[in-house]
C-alpha cells in the first residue's frame, strides 16, 4: 500500500492491505509533497491500523509524535532547498547558507503556500515507511533533498546535547535557537525515545542515494507475541492429531530410498494409484519437460523426473489428500499455492540455474503456506480447546484474531512438515519463507526464491505494490526496475495459464 497525498478528502485506509503487509512483513509507504493536514490524519489512522494489526497499540503515542516531528523537519528542508534556489543561493556555502537562514523563517511562514507549491512542483517529497520486521518495528522519514554537512552536525549536536537532559524542563531552559526553529522537538523525541528503552543504537540518521533518511528500530512489545505462540503451541500439539501420510505413498517413498528397488517396481506402485498416475503424467508432459511427443509410459516418466522429483511428488500429493480442498477456504489457498509453485520453479530455472535449487523450488512453493492450510480444517474441538484457553488467560481478542488468520503460521506449517518427515531443505523453506535472510546458508536460495514468488504472485493480483517488495530479493534475481518485474510477471503468469488448460 502506497497513499500519494492528492486530494483534500480524507483518504481511506484499506485494512486488509494493511494486514497483510505487516504479516508478510513488507513495507507501509505514504508519500506526500506538502503535508497536507489530511494526509497527517491519514498517516495516524495507518499507524494505529498497522500497531492494532501486531498488538503494540501501546507504542501510538510515541511513534505518532516521531512521526510527526521528523516528517515536519523533512518537509522544512524541501522548503529550505526551494527557499535557497528562488534566492540563487548555494546551500553548501557557509556564507550563502548563513544568508539564506537569517530570514528563512519568516518569509517562508508568511508565504508558504507558495513555496509548497514550488517544492510539489519540484518533485520534492516526504515518505513515512512502516515495516514490521524480525520482532522490530522499523519507521523510516525519507526526503529527496540530501542534508548539508551542516545541517547534519546540527542534529547530531541536539541528539549529543539531550542526551545530557533528564527532563523536559531542563530541555526548554537550555534550548534556544530561533535560526532554525527551537530544536526542541527533536530533543522531545530523543527523551521519548529514551524513556521506552531506546539507545542511539536504534536511531539512525544517514544520507543515501539523494535521500536523507531518518530511521527509528524499535523492538516490540512481546507480551503480545509471547500469547500469540502459546496459543501457537496449541496447535502444534494438534499436529500429533493428524494422520501420517498414506500408506500407498509411504510404501512408495520406502522404494525411492531402497538403493536395491528397480524402476519397474516402482512404476507399478505408482500405477496403482490413479490421481499419482495422473500428476505424474501431467508432470512430465509440462512446458518443464519440453518433450518432443507426450509421455504415456509410467516407467519412462519415473525416469525422466527422477528420484528427488518423485519424492517432491509425493510430498505434494500426500499433504493435499490428508488436508483436503473441499471447502472455498482450502482451494483459494490451494490455487495460491499452485501459483506461487510454478513462479518458484520459473524463477529458480531462469535465474538461478542451480539445479537442486530448481528441482525442489516447485514442492517448496506448492507447500510454503501449510500452516495456513492446517488453519483451514481445525475441527470444533481444537476451537473450543483454544477458546478456554483464551478465556482462562484473560487472552485479548486481537491475540485470539491474529492467531486464527494465520499468524506464526509458517512454523505450524513447518512443524507438521517435520512430522511427516519431510527434507530439511523444505521445513526450512516452510519456516522461513518470509524472512528468507534467516534461513541456513544451505537453503537460503530456495527460501529466497519462494519468498519472490509468493510476492510476484501478490503483485500480480494487485495486493502488493512493487515498492513493498523486498529489494535484496530483487537484487539476488538481478531484477532492477518496476519495468523490468511486471515483463517477468506476465510471462509467468501467461506460462501458468496454459498450463493449467494442458
Amino acid at each position: 500500500m502506497e497513499a500519494k497525498s492528492q486530494a483534500p478528502a480524507k483518504t481511506q485506509v484499506d485494512v486488509a492491505k494493511i494486514r497483510k503487509a505487516t504479516r508478510m512483513g513488507v513495507p507501509l509507504s505514504i508519500t506526500t509533497y506538502t503535508m497536507p493536514h489530511e494526509i497527517e490524519l491519514y498517516i495516524a489512522d495507518v499507524l494505529e491500523c498497522f500497531l492494532a494489526e501486531m498488538g503494540q497499540e501501546k507504542l501510538k503515542d510515541y511513534l505518532s509524535y516521531c512521526i510527526n516531528e521528523l516528517s515536519t523537519n523533512a518537509k522544512k528542508a524541501n522548503t529550505k532547498r526551494i527557499y535557497f534556489k528562488e534566492l540563487n543561493l548555494d546551500i553548501n556555502d557557509p556564507a550563502d547558507y548563513n544568508r539564506g537562514m537569517k530570514h528563512f523563517k519568516e518569509e517562508t511562514l508568511s508565504n508558504i503556500n507558495h513555496y509548497l507549491q514550488l517544492q510539489k512542483d519540484a518533485g520534492l517529497y516526504v515518505k513515512v515507511i512502516m515495516q514490521a520486521k524480525n520482532q522490530n518495528i522499523l519507521l523510516e522519514i525519507r526526503n529527496n533533498s540530501e542534508m548539508t554537512k551542516k545541517e547534519y552536525m546540527r542534529v547530531f549536536d541536539k541528539i549529543a546535547r539531550s542526551k545530557q537532559f533528564t527532563s523536559l524542563e531542563e530541555a526548554f531552559s537550555q534550548v534556544l535557537d530561533d535560526s532554525e526553529g527551537a530544536g526542541l522537538g527533536l530533543v522531545i523525541m530523543i527523551l521519548m525515545l529514551k524513556k521506552v528503552g531506546l539507545d542511539d543504537e536504534n536511531y539512525h540518521l544517514l544520507v543515501e542515494n539523494g535521500e536523507t533518511i531518518t530511521r527509528i528500530v524499535m523492538p516490540m512489545n512481546m507480551d503480545i507475541q509471547v500469547q500469540l505462540s502459546s496459543l501457537a503451541s496449541e496447535i502444534v500439539s494438534y499436529i500429533d492429531t493428524l494422520p501420517q501420510f498414506p500408506e500407498n505413498i509411504a510404501i512408495i517413498e520406502r522404494l525411492l530410498n531402497d538403493p536395491e528397488s528397480k524402476l519397474s517396481e516402482i512404476a507399478a506402485h505408482i500405477s496403482n494409484d490413479v490421481a499419482l498416475t495422473t500428476d505424474l503424467l501431467k508432470l512430465v508432459n509440462s512446458a518443464a519437460f519440453s518433450l518432443a511427443k507426450k509421455c504415456t509410459n509410467i516407467t519412462e516418466a519415473v525416469k525422466l523426473v527422477g528420484i528427488r522429483g518423485i519424492k517432491n511428488l509425493l510430498y505434494s500429493i500426500g499433504s493435499i489428500r490428508i488436508l483436503g480442498s473441499t471447502t472455498e477456504e482450502q482451494k483459494q489457498l490451494w490455487e495460491h499455492s499452485y501459483k506461487v509453485a510454478f513462479f518458484s520453479y520459473n524463477l529458480a530455472r531462469n535465474f538461478l540455474h542451480n539445479r537442486a535449487v530448481t528441482e525442489d523450488s516447485y514442492v517448496c512453493g506448492l507447500l510454503h503456506d501449510l500452516g495456513k492450510i492446517v488453519f483451514s480444517i481445525m475441527y470444533p474441538e481444537l476451537l473450543d480447546r483454544i477458546q478456554k484457553i483464551r478465556e482462562a488467560r484473560n487472552l485479548p481478542d486481537r491475540v485470539y484474531d491474529a492467531l486464527m488468520s494465520g499468524a506464526n503460521h509458517a512454523e505450524i506449517g513447518a512443524e507438521l512438515a517435520t512430522k511427516w518427515n519431510f527434507p530439511p531443505a523444505l521445513i526450512a523453506t516452510i519456516r522461513w519463507h518470509h524472512s528468507p535472510d534467516e534461513a541456513p546458508e544451505e537453503f537460503r536460495d530456495l527460501a529466497l526464491t519462494v519468498s519472490l514468488a509468493d510476492m510476484l504472485v501478490h503483485f500480480v493480483e494487485g495486493t502488493l505494490e512493487y515498492y513493498q517488495i523486498i529489494p535484496e530479493l530483487l537484487y539476488h534475481f538481478n531484477i532492477d526496475s518496476e519495468a523490468q518485474l511486471r515483463k517477468i510477471c506476465s510471462s509467468f503468469q501467461k506460462g501458468f495459464e496454459a498450463e493449467q488448460l494442458r
